[in-house]
């Protein structure tokens, strides 16, 4: 579709999803929310991983340190192109690698990966590999000394506060300036998270910026609460009568766990980076990758944590801003905005404007819902229990709407990439004409319906998913009260619902293009 903008340029648009794609997605919505309301809640027990994987388990990490090196060698040879390419290469973001590799490959396949994968990008990440090899100055293995200063990170900078606040930063340099227009603010973006995980790890102990910092990483931590994968002990009581604690500390030839866990103790993904220290370092070899139903750790594993709970919103706000800012109507919104307040240019304020009310929104409507289920619950917890308690079942409402938001740039906006690819500067070339935008649209990687059927499934299974978080979070709230009826949790049923049906709202209207 194509869709003429204010200024009277002409823009392609991705067509929504069909009304009778959004009427069937409604009407189980609608029958699921009525089944989650009348039937009793029940907290079941911790679920126990279905299998041990049988090729990847704890062998490929703890005998072939090389194979990770090997695939850091191939991820940062990418990232020193896209520098290259971002700093010297043409301007048209639609044919220099720097564009097209960040925010339609990476960025847009990245968040598929979690599901399958966890947070395994984090053990390849070239900003990571980079900063470790400079400061550390040795490619593998335990360096003695570390060349950094060991300093412990401030208490006010613990916690995800920095890695939000990168986040929400991140996100308006992408929508808000259009960096993702701009190759050469692509390359530099790209060597300033260089330089802020090389300070880091050069002024703190262990990885700080991993944990405590990085946006990418954060976000990847969250959403691998929901992944089909997680690295554990083999045997729990083995770790337990441990006293060594190698997986934490490492050991002689081994570098300490870069995020301070302890892999007896693990329950959650969200701070493991899947580097592999602790099945090396394990004297036992009792530490392996494991298959385990999706979504069990935030339906019942992972402990609420308040600065976790705010981060988690903010990912379903951001995610759904990112839907609203590639609608047709939103340049008309952010114009009439700009004439109201008097912004010019790239409408900066407008878009922060808009920015912040899409966080203040999303916020304010789950605080009122929290409060209005612990109105209808027997239980007097506090206040904040609840909104750290039920703030996991904004993650799978955020990661499905994610991921198929990104299935339009990942299938429709990726074909023919080899041709940037065989040319990764642009050098010579022209802007895409409407004529080879249309043919690129028509000739995408899978069939429309497809695309539909996929976007209709996820939607629906981040659905199913932030109900069962309701109720199982729920039931566990009162487990002293033994409150019965799930009618008690309606509103927080209502949260989920609502976003969800926003959620898709937006896939049904076109979608501008990214590039």
């Amino acid at each position: 579709m194509i869709y003429c903008s204010a200024d009277g340029s002409f823009i392609m648009t991705h067509p929504g999803l069909p009304e009778s794609w959004g009427l069937a997605i409604l009407a189980l919505m609608l029958l699921t929310l009525v089944w989650a309301v009348r039937a009793p809640l029940a907290a079941s027990g911790m679920g126990r991983p279905v299998l041990r994987l049988p090729l990847i388990g704890n062998r490929v990490w703890a005998a072939g340190p090389g194979i990770r090196l090997a695939l850091k060698l191939v991820t940062v040879s990418l990232f020193l192109l896209v520098i290259a390419a971002g700093l010297f290469g043409t301007s048209i973001p639609e044919r220099n690698l720097a564009s097209v590799l960040t925010w339609n490959l990476w960025w847009s396949g990245l968040v598929f990966s979690i599901f399958f994968l966890g947070s395994a990008w984090c053990a390849v990440c070239p900003w990571d590999a980079l900063a470790q090899w400079l400061v550390r100055r040795k490619i593998g293995g335990r360096a003695e000394p570390n060349n950094s200063l060991n300093l412990r990170v401030p208490r006010g900078l613990r916690g995800v506060w920095p890695a939000m606040g990168l986040l929400v930063g991140l996100t308006w340099l992408e929508l808000g300036l259009g960096i993702t227009l701009d190759p050469y603010a692509t390359a530099l973006l790209a060597l300033l998270i260089v330089v802020l995980a090389t300070a880091s790890l050069a002024v703190f102990r262990r990885k700080a910026f991993c944990r405590y910092f990085c946006p990418v990483g954060r976000t990847v931590g969250a959403y691998s609460q929901l992944a089909a994968v997680e690295l554990r002990p083999i045997d729990a009581d083995l770790c337990a009568r441990c006293e060594t604690l190698d997986c934490h500390h490492g050991n002689a030839i081994v570098e300490p766990c870069p995020t301070g866990l302890v892999m007896g103790r693990l329950q959650q993904n969200t701070y493991c980076t899947s580097c592999g220290n602790c099945a090396q370092s394990c004297p036992h070899g009792n530490i392996a990758w494991r298959l385990r139903p999706p979504g069990i750790e935030a339906e019942q594993g992972a402990r609420p944590q308040w600065d976790e709970a705010v981060f988690m919103l903010a990912l379903l706000a951001l995610t759904a801003l990112h839907g609203l800012s590639m609608m047709p109507f939103w340049e008309d919104w952010m114009r009439d905005l700009a004439r109201v307040i008097g912004d010019s240019g790239r409408l900066p304020w407008s878009f922060s404007l808009g920015l912040l009310a899409c966080l203040a929104a999303v916020a304010g409507v789950y605080a009122l819902m929290a409060a209005a289920t612990r109105r209808l619950t027997p239980s007097r917890l506090p206040f904040k229990r609840y909104l750290a308690t039920f703030a996991f079942a904004a993650l799978p409402l955020a990661f499905a709407y994610h991921m198929a938001h990104n299935l339009n740039h990942l299938v429709r906006e990726s074909a023919g990439v080899s041709r940037v690819v065989q040319n990764p500067l642009g050098t010579s070339a022209l802007p895409f004409s409407m004529a080879e935008k249309q043919i690129r649209h028509m000739n995408m990687l899978t069939w429309q319906d497809t695309i539909f059927a996929l976007q209709a499934g996820l939607l629906v299974l981040g659905f199913l998913v932030a109900v069962r978080i309701v109720r199982q979070r729920g039931a566990a709230l009162l487990e002293a009260e033994r409150a019965g009826q799930g009618w008690r949790l309606f509103p927080m049923l209502l949260f989920a619902a609502g976003m969800s049906g926003f959620n898709l709202w937006l896939l049904m209207q076109p979608m501008l293009m990214r590039l």
